[in-house]
C-alpha cells in the first residue's frame, strides 16, 4: 500500500524510480499473502500423495506495474518464498482481459474497476481489502456467504420487494429447484474438486458457508442447491441474520466472502482477511 500511495500522490515517473532504486528490498506482505502460503501448502500436499501430480494451484500476479517497475515484484516473491508460476505485467492497460486466457478461476484485486471488469468477464473475482492478517499458513480455510456470493442474489431481490414474508413464500414455493449460481460458483466448484483429492481426515483445505439465511425456514434450499451441485462444504453455518464476527473469529479462515459491506468490516475488525463481492458493478 505504501508505494501505491507514492504512484497516487507523486505520479509514475517517481514510482518507477522508487520501485527500480528499491528492487533488492522486499515489499511487505499484504492481506492476500497467507491465502496465497496456504494455497502452497496444499500443493505440497498434494505432491506429496503423488509426485506426478499435475493438477495444482497455479498462481499469477497480474499488475497494471511496467516490467520495468515490476521486477521488484518477482524479487519480492522469491524472497518470501512463494511459489509464483506467471508474472503478467500489462502497464496501463486493463489487466482483466488476459484473465480468460489464463484459464484464472478466482481474481483478487484491491481495485474495484479491476475487480468489476472481472466478474463482467465471468471470472470469479473480490474486492480484497487492507487487512493487518495473521492468519496460520497450513490448512486452507475459505468461507463463503451464500446468496449473491456462492448463489445468486434471486431471494434478495424477493426480500427488497416484498419483505421477509415474501422471500419466506417465494423460497417455500422454489425448495426443490436449485438456486441461480453466485459470482464464486466456479472457484467454490475447483476448489471442491481440489478438496476430493483427499480424505477428510487429513485435508489440507477446508471450506464453509456462513450465510444470513435461517436454518429452518431458508436452509433447507441452499443444501439441496449445493447437493445438486455436487459442492461438498465441509460445515455450514444458518446465522439467521446474527452477526457473523464471532464464529469468523473461531474459523480463523485465510479468506471470507461476502456481498456485505456492513459483514466485511465485522471481519476486518476482528482481523480476518475479507474480500467483497460487489453486486451493483
Amino acid at each position: 500500500e505504501e508505494e501505491h500511495q507514492l504512484f497516487l500522490t507523486k505520479g509514475k515517473e517517481e514510482y518507477v524510480k522508487y520501485q527500480q532504486v528499491n528492487e533488492d528490498k522486499p515489499l511487505e506482505q499484504g492481506t492476500a499473502f497467507a491465502f496465497i502460503q496456504a494455497v502452497q501448502f496444499v500443493n505440497e500436499k498434494l505432491l506429496e500423495r503423488n509426485p506426478e501430480e499435475k493438477a495444482l494451484f497455479d498462481v499469477i500476479i497480474l499488475s497494471n506495474n511496467s516490467p520495468e517497475s515490476g521486477m521488484r515484484i518477482v524479487n519480492s516473491a522469491k524472497q518470501h518464498g512463494l511459489e509464483i508460476s506467471k508474472f503478467c505485467f500489462v502497464s496501463d492497460e486493463d489487466s482483466t482481459q488476459y484473465l480468460k486466457s489464463h484459464n484464472v478461476k478466482l481474481f483478487l484485486s484491491a481495485d474495484r474497476t479491476d475487480v468489476c471488469n472481472a466478474l463482467q468477464r465471468g471470472v470469479s473475482a473480490a474486492l480484497i481489502f487492507q487487512q493487518e492478517v495473521q492468519a496460520p499458513s497450513t490448512q486452507l480455510r475459505v468461507v463463503f456467504d451464500g446468496d449473491a456470493v456462492l448463489f445468486s442474489d434471486e431471494t434478495d431481490r424477493v426480500f427488497r420487494e416484498k419483505g421477509l414474508s415474501g422471500a419466506l413464500e417465494y423460497e417455500r414455493a422454489m425448495e426443490a429447484v436449485p438456486m441461480g449460481e453466485g459470482p464464486l460458483k466456479a472457484f467454490a466448484i475447483h476448489l471442491g474438486k481440489m478438496r476430493k483429492k483427499f480424505n477428510q481426515e487429513n485435508s489440507p483445505i477446508r471450506t464453509y458457508l456462513v450465510t444470513a439465511r435461517s436454518g429452518r425456514d431458508m436452509g433447507i434450499r441452499a443444501i439441496k442447491t449445493l447437493r445438486e451441485w455436487g459442492l461438498a462444504i465441509d460445515e455450514a453455518f444458518f446465522m439467521d441474520g446474527a452477526p457473523k464476527g464471532p464464529l469468523l473469529s473461531q474459523i480463523q479462515p485465510h479468506i471470507f466472502f461476502d456481498d456485505g459491506l456492513h459483514n466485511i468490516q465485522g471481519a476486518q475488525d476482528i482481523g480476518i482477511p475479507s474480500a467483497l463481492v460487489p453486486c451493483n458493478c
